[in-house]
């Protein structure tokens, strides 16, 4: 069998989910400069002029919280799209039915055997646990990427979701 790597559109559902990332993590930066920046001004405006902005400290510290938010989430997505690139490189995707058991409870039938991969969505964003809930029934290709971890998409999915096996408490 061919590593997943190699399907059609397992690169560009790669893609697009490094993409996303990469959204989150220059999002998170631009708004801890902005940051930076307004605390910069707001100094010099409360040195110079001897008065203080009115919640200029509360936006600063707003966007400097948001934007470190935003970095950490880009970085661990970026992290976990490298992740796995290379684990698809070394394992074929697994062709199987999707069962939608709640908001994140997921089974993947794989075809050809008895016992489902019962797993758990490692996404909390609603949209893409919304996109997932849709694929209920719907044919998939899943694929383990090391440990306790999977990937899954479907052939119009245009992304890869990321998902753990059930039953594992952390």
């Amino acid at each position: 069998m061919h590593p997943a790597s190699e399907h059609p559109g397992t690169r560009a559902a790669l893609d697009a989910h490094r993409v996303g990332a990469l959204r989150w993590l220059g999002g998170g930066l631009v708004a801890v400069v902005l940051a930076v920046l307004l605390g910069v001004a707001a100094v010099a405006m409360a040195g110079d002029a001897g008065r203080r902005p009115p919640g200029l400290g509360l936006v600063v510290v707003a966007l400097l919280l948001g934007g470190t938010t935003a970095v950490v989430v880009g970085a661990g997505a970026l992290l976990r799209t490298i992740r796995w690139r290379r684990a698809l490189a070394g394992t074929p995707w697994r062709p199987g039915t999707l069962r939608v058991a709640g908001a994140a409870h997921l089974s993947f039938e794989p075809d050809g055997l008895d016992e489902p991969v019962r797993l758990r969505l490692l996404s909390t964003a609603v949209w893409r646990t919304r996109a997932v809930q849709a694929l209920d029934g719907a044919a998939v290709l899943a694929a383990p990427v090391g440990g306790d971890r999977w990937v899954f998409t479907a052939e119009d999915a245009g992304t890869v979701h990321g998902a753990r096996t059930a039953g594992r408490s952390r």
